[in-house]
């Protein structure tokens, strides 16, 4: 039987939410289990407002249509992340300023950043690469010294923090995940957290198509109607519930993944101290939030190598991510420059399997594998 590269996790409680959700005569958006969620994440992590969506594609679409973009301005992004990142943006019209990886992490790079920016630029996007973050005060620094809109990519970063603050409260906007491989998961699933209140009264309203029909179910308004701009971003109830039984489970959740990946690490030490692979480093500034678990190889071929043997081996390992500034659809738009960290780690990075239930036993064998990879 093979390894699997994830494998969904249920905390005990999703099915009995599904039930009550159906029970209570709620199974559209933003019901009991929709609220909850919100309040989860407004109180243990401090975002001002939170909107759950249908995926983090969605949530990084609402924040795009909030931000009122006219064609031709610019966004800054790394080009090493994943492509709903950055297709909201094209939607839109705008143009996309891919930048670089750090050369020791697969981060965006702050410091070549600056000199990305002009007249047209109006956002810059971060993304915390495996939960470990940004560096938020040179992030922060620039969005305020250049009057930038701030978005995180926090689909990786639920539950990691930057000098104590939560990952997801630095910027204008920040787009979380719950796909089935994030560390809670509601299947598919997103949430887009707010946190300038100038953006928050129109985006219940962008969130509810348009419509100010929250406004009307909470008894403010005698009637709903459409009022702007939106779309369908709300997920079911069902979704939610299924989302807010794992959440009432996250720090278990968040111990044994942090667990899994310090055994990962225990394990491979001993071949990134002979210079055989590169393990992920996490700055001083940063937290582990056991999101994922990544060696480097020395090139393209040696990790194309290992792959094969460890999917041979029955260990299914994948590579992280295709950077987009080289993909087939973003090339012949992007401005030529060589960003070689995040090409390097496109294709040097490999990723082993990840998942709650994962026996510690069976991760001591994983790294057995790469071990004899290297060994023979």
């Amino acid at each position: 039987m093979k390894i699997p590269f994830n494998k969904p996790y249920f905390a005990g409680k999703e099915i009995q939410n599904i039930v009550n959700a159906a029970y209570w005569g709620h199974i559209s958006g933003n019901g009991v289990f929709t609220q909850q969620c919100h309040d989860f994440f407004e109180e243990r992590y401090g975002f001002q407002k939170c909107f759950l969506t249908t995926s983090c594609t969605d949530a990084f679409e609402m924040a795009v249509m909030l931000m009122d973009l006219q064609a031709g301005d610019e966004v800054i992004l790394p080009s090493f992340t994943f492509v709903s990142t950055a297709n909201p943006f094209l939607l839109k019209g705008a143009k996309i300023v891919f930048a670089d990886s750090m050369e020791n992490h697969p981060n965006i790079d702050l410091g070549k950043v600056e000199a990305l920016i002009n007249e047209k630029t109006k956002v810059l996007v971060v993304m915390h690469y495996g939960g470990m973050a940004v560096d938020m005060d040179k992030a922060v620094e620039l969005a305020e010294k250049h009057k930038l809109i701030l978005l995180e990519d926090t689909a990786h970063a639920i539950d990691s923090f930057y000098k104590g603050k939560p990952l997801g409260s630095f910027g204008d906007f920040a787009a979380f995940s719950f796909h089935e491989t994030k560390n809670v998961s509601a299947g598919e699933g997103g949430m887009l957290a707010i946190n300038n209140n100038k953006y928050i009264e129109r985006a219940e309203i962008i969130w509810e198509k348009g419509t100010n029909r929250a406004a009307f179910s909470r008894g403010e308004i005698k009637k709903y109607e459409w009022v702007d701009v939106g779309a369908s971003f709300l997920p079911s109830d069902i979704i939610a519930g299924v989302l807010f039984a794992q959440l009432e489970n996250i720090d278990d959740i968040q111990r044994k993944r942090i667990a899994i990946w310090e055994r990962y690490y225990q394990g491979l030490k001993h071949l990134e101290e002979k210079g055989l692979v590169k393990l992920p480093r996490l700055p001083e500034y940063a937290t582990n939030n056991g999101h994922l678990f990544y060696l480097q190889a020395d090139n393209r071929k040696q990790r194309d190598e290992m792959l094969n043997f460890l999917n041979n081996n029955r260990v299914h390992a994948v590579f992280h991510y295709l950077p987009l500034h080289s993909s087939p659809f973003y090339t012949p738009q992007h401005d030529g420059r060589a960003l070689t960290n995040a090409d390097r780690f496109a294709e040097t990075i490999l990723r082993l399997p990840f998942f709650y239930e994962l026996p510690l036993d069976i991760i001591d064998m994983i790294c057995e594998k790469v071990a004899e990879f290297y060994h023979s």
